[in-house]
Parts: C-alpha cells; sequence; structure tokens
C-alpha cells in the first residue's frame, strides 16, 4: 500500500482585495511558503449575486461595516484581464494556479486560459444546471462540500457526471471562518470517502495549523488552506487565514506527516535490522551442555547477546540434542534446531 503526496493548496481567495498587486505577492509567497497551488475566486458580481442579499455575520462582523453582498463583491472583483496575468505570473515562477468560478461565464474564461482542473465552492452544492456545465469541460473536479448532507452531494455528484466529469474529489470542510474546532468534525471527511468511494480532502477554515496536519494524518489528498499577507487586512476572510510564515509551518507539517505514514508495510527498518543484533534477545546456555545432550528448559534462558537463536525458536530448541559443547552464555546454535 503506498500513499500519494499530499496536494497542498493556498487559498487566496479574495485576499487580493482586488488589487493586481496584493495577488502577485499572494502567488509569490504560496510559492515560498511550498504550495503546490494558488488559488483564487472568479466571478461577475452581476451574474452572481441579486442586489438584495445582506452579508453572512461573519462577513460583516471581519468587514466591519454594514454592506450589501452585492456591494462587498463589487470592491473585491478581479477583472478577466488581470486573472490572465495572474495565471501568466503562476506559470513562470512555478506554481499551479487555480480559481474557482462561481458562475457559468467565469467557468468559461478559466477554461479558456487553461485551468487544469475546476475547483467547485461549497456555495453551489446541489446547483445543478452549474454543474452539469462544469461536468461538460471535462476537466478534473475538486468539490467543497461546506453547508451539506450526503444527499446534497449525492444529487452534486450525480450532476457533474451527467455532464461528463469522471474525475472528481471530495473536500469536507464547514462553512465558517473562522471555524471552530468543535465544528471541525474532521471524520466526516472519511465518511465521504467511504459513502462515494472517491479520493478526499479537507478545505480548512479553522485558525492554526493542527486540523490540516490531522487530515493529512487522517489520509487527505488535498488540503486548502486560506492564505494571506497579512490577517490584519481589511476584508471579510484576512481574520480566519494563514500568514506566510505560518502556512510555511504547515507545509512542513503536513510533509513531515506524509514522511511518517510511510508504505503501511510492517518490516524492520535497516536501521532496526542492525540494532536488533545487539538489543533483541537470543538463547543461550544457562549451565554446561555437553555434545547430544537432550536440551531441556532447565539448560538454556534467553538473554541479550551477540550470538544464538531469537527467542521466538524457544520451542524449537527444546527437546533436541546439542551440536557441541556449549558453556553458559553460548549461543544456542541453528543447528540444534
Amino acid at each position: 500500500m503506498t500513499r500519494n503526496k499530499c496536494f497542498i493548496i493556498a487559498e487566496a481567495g479574495v485576499n487580493h482585495n482586488g488589487k493586481l498587486e496584493i495577488a502577485y505577492k499572494l502567488c509569490d509567497a504560496a510559492k515560498a511558503s511550498g504550495a503546490d497551488a494558488v488559488k483564487f475566486q472568479t466571478w461577475v458580481t452581476e451574474d452572481l449575486i441579486t442586489r438584495r442579499v445582506a452579508q453572512a455575520d461573519y462577513q460583516r462582523k471581519n468587514i466591519g461595516k454594514e454592506e450589501s453582498q452585492f456591494e462587498m463583491l463589487k470592491n473585491l472583483e478581479m477583472n478577466y484581464e488581470n486573472f490572465r496575468k495572474i495565471k501568466l505570473h503562476c506559470d513562470d515562477i512555478g506554481i499551479t494556479f487555480m480559481s474557482t468560478p462561481c458562475e457559468a461565464k467565469s467557468l468559461d474564461f478559466l477554461t479558456s486560459i487553461g485551468v487544469s482542473c475546476i475547483k467547485i465552492g461549497s456555495g453551489d452544492v446541489g446547483n445543478v444546471p452549474f454543474l452539469r456545465y462544469a461536468g461538460s469541460k471535462k476537466l478534473p473536479v475538486i468539490l467543497s462540500s461546506g453547508m451539506s448532507t450526503l444527499a446534497d452531494i449525492d444529487i452534486s455528484l450525480q450532476a457533474l457526471r451527467e455532464g461528463g466529469a469522471s474525475d472528481i474529489i471530495l473536500l469536507h470542510c464547514t462553512t465558517n471562518y473562522p471555524c471552530p474546532k468543535e465544528d471541525v468534525n474532521l471524520r466526516a471527511m472519511l465518511t465521504l470517502g467511504e459513502a462515494f468511494k472517491l479520493p478526499y480532502g479537507y478545505s480548512d477554515h479553522t485558525q492554526g495549523i493542527e486540523v490540516s496536519t490531522a487530515a493529512a494524518a487522517l489520509g487527505a489528498s488535498i488540503i486548502e488552506k486560506h492564505f494571506t499577507l497579512d490577517h490584519n487586512m481589511e476584508g471579510p476572510d484576512h481574520i480566519a487565514s494563514t500568514e506566510p510564515e505560518e502556512f510555511k509551518r504547515l507545509v512542513d507539517s503536513v510533509r513531515n506527516v506524509e514522511a511518517c505514514l510511510g508504505t503501511g508495510i510492517k518490516t524492520p527498518t535497516a536501521a532496526e535490522k542492525k540494532i536488533s543484533k545487539v538489543v533483541l534477545k537470543r538463547i543461550v546456555a544457562k549451565v554446561e551442555i555437553p555434545k547430544g545432550h537432550i536440551i531441556a528448559e532447565d539448560d538454556i534462558c534467553v538473554k541479550r547477546s551477540s550470538d544464538g537463536l531469537p527467542a521466538k525458536y524457544w520451542d524449537m530448541v527444546i527437546g533436541k540434542p546439542a551440536s557441541c559443547d556449549y558453556t553458559p552464555d553460548d549461543g544456542i546454535k541453528f543447528m540444534d534446531v
């Protein structure tokens, strides 16, 4: 049993605050932090939301002012030409560019500039027409599952497959920014894998790196973590995001966990084999044993020794004739078995 390397996404999201120069800095910082990809969110506000939708409580709290979601998103919207430039910048520095399309027009744009996969946010779970259309692009799909039940996810997978998607990964997440630890329910990630027989991962909205590290230990194939240059910046997601230095610690922690997980095959390592020669207990003579003597339990004992049969052969030695003369502490040889 082997395990592929966990793919780590720095979720820059809307933390560019609508400014291209901040987006570039996010890409550079994500690359320096060891992320495999940096991900944004792409939308046309008028196609995404009506003008009268209120902010979520966390958005109002994190921004510190009252405005409609439409106004908030319009201020954060990045135009397509800038996303084209961001994609080219990512190509230049050697990090995968990703972005979540929030409506069909943006999905068309992102596929036109050559994204390697489609990331669908939790807000589109159950959005049957959009999911069918996303499936028709025939690209790998990563589907987040916040705010949903297994039935909701099943409907979404059906729609993606009806469109033509075949390569799908599910991400468990809890849609709250930041997400309290008691609401993480990380075992639900395993439930997704078992229920749908698909690769699974975790989209982390918690503060700190512990939950992402635990997700890696539980077999997450993808970890997505909100990422910012400074969590004190103005905007809805900065406070729940990880700064570059902490993100680097997250990446290192995940990679260390992967190194520890290994192959799953239980066998002594090369170092253990060497150490075992002086640490494992062996069968030695307890008293003088003449050649030909039938070895009894009282003739032998188990000690840490540099020679002699391993203790696991005890029952095989009893009742056998000694192949040579032994003095106390001599190792019992294989010829006696």
